[in-house]
């Protein structure tokens, strides 16, 4: 089967979930993509610049699959002469309808959010399946629906959801996290408890409580080591130039490494993975540090209660801010056992391409089929 796979957004994890697929599948997929920057003119524009580039193509494929960034309605237009007759499915890795918009974003205040969140909702619409990388992401996307149309003046077409609902389905995001088996190390016994942050430089991860936590550990003389990973951009939350003077002696990595053999090292050096985020439809970053073995510490909600046993939850999550200060220094002041009893990574495995690739090769293949 010949699968065309659109990204207009092609960096980060929707850059390492396309080559991953394409690299795992069975099936032939050729990747259509545009580079991943200016993410709001890629959802107005990449659907126009795509379509162009498709139809100068020779590739004729028998299914199509489309990421959330795509205005498809736009695509299929543009391309209707070649792709008519063709199943489309869209890959959610998030949805502008629950995504948390930073509040220094002036199109919030002025309404212009709700533009993308249509794109998204009427791609949606014009899709043969859609495929959530979590059930959090399904039922939070499903269950905003209604609000979201309600808000406007009329015609508002609710009856839609039940469409929608009716095609919804998970799809859990493949990683490839065998690839750090080769990397594997262990703590050192001795030395001090580290934690990890590998997340994105961003207002809906959090940071603010992440390093408010550590900066109040230090001070009560709670020795431990510090890595800090993940992209910055220039508009990165300042709490993260006041953690690198104010925890400097803790530090021992910080800032952004494109070397995959570095990352893959730091991630089996840390011990403790404190979770604060805001928002994670999935949380590929929290999945790659379980993987090698960091004890999370989560927040009850969003997707992570699908990253771990039900029968363990209650040694990993929090529900207010104090129970995860207090869960962490407990850790931190454990430490030794906490290495002992080190297994996280056998909660995760499940994600892997190993495990993952058939079942999506499977999935698109029932829509070629359904569609003849």
């Amino acid at each position: 089967m010949k699968i065309l796979l659109i990204e207009p957004f092609y960096t980060g994890s929707h850059e390492r979930w396309s080559f991953e697929y394409q690299k795992f599948s069975k099936h032939e997929v050729h990747i259509l993509s545009l580079p991943g920057r200016h993410w709001k003119w890629r959802m107005h524009g990449a659907a126009v610049t795509l379509a162009n580039q498709f139809n100068k193509e020779d590739f004729s494929p028998d299914f199509i699959l489309v990421s959330d960034m795509l205005d498809l309605t736009t695509f299929l237009a543009l391309t209707r002469d070649r792709t008519a007759a063709i199943p489309v499915a869209i890959y959610f890795h998030e949805n502008q309808i629950t995504y948390p918009w930073s509040p220094t974003d002036s199109d919030v205040k002025l309404k212009r959010d709700n533009h993308y969140a249509f794109i998204n909702y009427t791609s949606a619409l014009a899709s043969n399946a859609l495929f959530f990388n979590s059930n959090y992401h399904k039922n939070s996307f499903l269950d905003a629906l209604p609000n979201f149309l309600n808000q406007f003046p009329d015609y508002k077409n609710e009856e839609s959801i039940t469409n929608l609902k009716n095609k919804s389905e998970v799809l859990y995001l493949g990683m490839d996290l065998a690839k750090f088996d080769s990397f594997k190390t262990s703590p050192s016994k001795g030395t001090l408890p580290t934690i990890l942050w590998n997340h994105r430089w961003e207002y809906d991860k959090n940071p603010t409580l992440f390093f408010n936590t550590l900066f109040k550990l230090k001070e009560e003389n709670i020795a431990f080591q510090l890595i800090v990973l993940g992209e910055s951009f220039k508009t990165s939350p300042d709490i993260f130039k006041e953690a690198e003077k104010r925890l400097k002696e803790e530090i021992i990595h910080f800032g952004f490494t494109e070397n995959f053999e570095e990352y893959a090292h730091l991630l089996w050096t840390a011990d403790i993975l404190p979770v604060t985020n805001f928002q994670d439809f999935f949380g590929g970053s929290v999945v790659e540090a379980i993987y090698c073995n960091c004890y999370p510490i989560l927040p009850k909600r969003l997707a992570y209660p699908e990253h771990v046993p039900i029968e363990s939850a209650h040694k990993y999550f929090y529900s207010s801010e104090e129970e995860f200060y207090s869960l962490l220094k407990t850790n931190i002041l454990t430490i030794g056992l906490l290495r002992q009893n080190a297994h996280s990574q056998n909660f995760v495995s499940k994600y892997d391409w190993s495990n993952l690739a058939k079942h999506y090769d499977s999935c698109f293949e029932s829509l070629t089929k359904n569609k003849r």
